[in-house]
């Protein structure tokens, strides 16, 4: 399951944006869509999700939702509630907010206490992994059913309550720990649906997909990842094409040009050592590829998003 920090540190583009939300009745909240995967846990009460497109969904204390792609809805405590759009806050840091119902007083006890906020994602490069997903998934609180992801929750809401030195900082590492359980839960729930789950779970393919991961570097060819998996060359080559959904030299390029896209957001490395740690000796060859896959040349794509920062 290694293979998910490594797909999702490639795609992220920052720090997890986030804020405590304190409800009273009645209330409703509508969020457009956003470039980044958007969640929320219910800290207190309770309260319902309305998608786009289909029913609503009841939430209660301990519920996660994560909408992967990003895509607008409301929350609110009853569905008939009419709800006001949310405004995003300007950075990343923890931002108490408070929103009260006509009639109520400051001093009026929350009916319910969100944790919300959005995992910025490059669209540009968004792993199989995450577009396999489904719109919206919702992990309930049942008891004993992922004890790691019901730890997290609770050091989250623990951390937001007794808040100290250090907190905003302890809240960011605990919501990119939020992630990873939530879509581990989620793949391990469904190992053996459409999509990823399959090569996930299976410990021959996963453990190549590792492998491409950690050292994209090598002169990796179908016979050496065949080797690593424990299979032979042809058999290696159906059953990655199978689980993956491409050939695996095919799937090792697009990879290498998302370890490629992170280093030129976030570093100052020349082009030539970018070229190098993704496995090409030659700058022009490495260019071509990544523009293929980018729709820009590093140098352009480097520019475009240290501009992009800078805003």
């Amino acid at each position: 399951m290694d293979v998910l920090s490594q797909v999702l540190a490639a795609m992220r583009t920052g720090r997890p944006r986030y804020r405590r939300i304190e409800c009273h009745l009645p209330w409703g909240q509508l969020y457009p869509p956003s470039p980044g995967a958007g969640f929320h846990v219910v800290l207190q009460g309770s309260c319902h999700l309305m998608p786009t497109a289909g029913d609503a969904i009841a939430l209660g204390v301990g519920d996660v939702v994560l909408l992967p792609h990003g895509r607008g809805h409301a929350m609110a405590d009853d569905p008939g509630t009419p709800p006001v759009e949310v405004e995003c806050p300007p950075d990343d840091e923890f931002q108490p907010r408070r929103t009260t119902g006509p009639g109520r007083t400051d001093g009026t006890p929350p009916s319910t206490v969100l944790l919300s906020g959005t995992y910025p994602i490059d669209q540009r490069q968004c792993h199989p992994v995450v577009n396999d997903l489904p719109e919206i998934i919702h992990l309930p609180a049942h008891l004993g059913q992922h004890p790691p992801l019901r730890t997290a929750i609770g050091q989250i809401s623990e951390e937001i309550r007794h808040p100290s030195i250090g907190s905003d900082g302890v809240l960011s590492a605990l919501l990119e720990t939020l992630l990873l359980y939530i879509l581990r839960a989620w793949y391990q729930d469904h190992g053996t649906g459409p999509g990823w789950g399959p090569a996930l779970n299976d410990p021959a393919i996963s453990t190549v997909l590792c492998r491409i991961h950690h050292n994209p570097e090598r002169q990796w060819t179908v016979e050496s990842l065949g080797a690593e998996a424990g299979l032979s060359r042809a058999a290696f080559a159906r059953r990655f094409t199978a689980l993956v959904g491409q050939p695996p030299l095919t799937y090792l390029t697009w990879s290498r040009m998302g370890v490629a896209a992170q280093m030129l957001r976030n570093s100052d490395a020349p082009l030539g050592t970018v070229a190098q740690r993704v496995g090409y000796t030659s700058e022009f060859a490495f260019s071509n590829a990544f523009k293929r896959t980018h729709g820009a040349a590093p140098g352009a794509y480097r520019r475009r998003n240290r501009s992009l920062q800078l805003r």
